[in-house]
């Protein structure tokens, strides 16, 4: 057992124990204990607790939280995650945490500073599945500030609570349609009508429409990937954007976004009809065609990236009367299929989300006919009972 000792100091106690030897000398950790013999005694005995059965011995850090959330992007986040949550992981540090508590010691940061930050998010601006990500990043950055990192002895972000998003109202309703910018089959067609055939946004927009699929996994999709025969589509790669104009093949978002989707009579008349637009302008454009394995391609066979993709999006967007981008495709693709009687579970598979809360979460309110559906069942039921006989 580590021997310790206290000692006063003008108005201050510290105290000093005996750590192990190195390279045969003797080493000792000493630390301020407080303003009384008492609290250096109780700070001494907890000291040696910890050093004893744990080899850890925390000191005090002077680290702002700014410099450690820029330690923890650089040594975790840019090493071991993909570049689009790179880029999400980096906004939610500048936007939301740094303005909050970046300026505070990393060590002296509480429970309750933390929950002040969550709690004055703009909820009224932010998609639940928005901060819940938000939590994420902070629950992870302070669950490595403790370990691996070992900055800080206990973990102040452990008991987070999620803001609370009322569940019943209308406004809420529209606010999350409106928010998730879901279109009727009528703005659709108008979207098809801007969107001939040979643009470079038809492919995307139809692929989307009809599967859920995110912009990246569209761009990413390859002719291997298509099977006519079963009428399916295997997402197993998306295409990740880079600066100036640079793109490269990764795998999914996640586990669960590796799947199989199923699709109709009028995607595959659509792809087949893709595949032999691309044979006509392969000749057409001879050797200045670009000659690869994309489905989603220019007419000079250049890929669609994520930033085409999303530059056509956004120019029809301008010129429709209501909210879309290309993203409204996913959100419109799942509400369908809500609305129309597929349930959460299969919804998840479709879209690949790796948790069913998440489709919950997101659908939940935009499908106000599914909610009436399931009133009238009960109405039915009561209509027809031996109590109105």
């Amino acid at each position: 057992m580590a021997q310790g000792s206290l000692r006063k100091r003008g108005n201050s106690w510290y105290y000093r124990f005996d750590a192990a030897t190195k390279d045969g000398q003797r080493q000792q950790i000493e630390q301020y204990g407080g303003k009384t013999k008492l609290e250096a005694e109780k700070k001494l005995r907890q000291a040696i607790h910890d050093y004893e059965t744990s080899g850890r011995f925390f000191k005090a850090t002077s680290m702002s939280a700014h410099d450690y959330f820029n330690y923890w992007f650089d040594q975790y986040v840019m090493k071991e995650l993909k570049y689009n949550t790179q880029l999400n992981y980096r906004n939610i540090i500048d936007k939301y945490i740094e303005p909050s508590i970046g300026k505070f010691r990393l060590q002296a940061i509480t429970p309750a500073a933390i929950q002040h930050l969550v709690d004055n998010l703009p909820t009224d601006k932010l998609a639940k599945h928005t901060v819940e990500i938000i939590v994420t990043v902070i629950k992870k950055a302070f669950k490595m500030a403790v370990f691996p990192y070992q900055y800080i002895k206990e973990d102040p972000a452990l008991y987070i609570m999620m803001p609370r998003y009322a569940e019943d109202s209308e406004e809420l309703y529209r606010k999350s349609r409106e928010h998730l910018k879901i279109i009727t089959m009528s703005q659709f067609e108008q979207i098809v009508a801007l969107t001939p055939p040979f643009s470079p946004f038809y492919m995307p927009l139809m692929i989307s429409f009809n599967t859920g699929m995110r912009r990246g996994e569209v761009a990413g999709l390859e002719w291997d990937a298509v099977d006519f025969d079963e009428r399916r589509i295997l997402v197993k790669q998306q295409m990740i954007q880079h600066e100036k104009g640079k793109w490269e093949l990764a795998t999914p978002k996640t586990k669960k976004s590796y799947r199989s989707i199923e699709i109709g009579d009028q995607l595959v008349r659509i792809l087949r009809e893709q595949r032999h637009r691309q044979s006509e302008n392969r000749l057409k454009y001879g050797k200045y065609y670009t000659d690869t394995n994309f489905v989603c391609t220019h007419e000079n066979g250049k890929p669609c990236t994520p930033n085409s993709i999303k530059y056509e999006a956004d120019k029809i967007g301008k010129e429709v009367s209501f909210p879309f981008n290309f993203h409204s495709l996913r959100h419109t693709h799942a509400t369908i299929l809500l609305e129309n009687g597929a349930d959460y579970k299969q919804i998840q598979a479709r879209l690949g989300h790796s948790r069913i809360a998440t489709t919950m979460d997101t659908y939940a309110h935009a499908t106000r006919e599914k909610q009436r559906e399931t009133a009238n069942i009960f109405d039915n039921i009561f209509s027809n009972s031996s109590h109105n006989a």
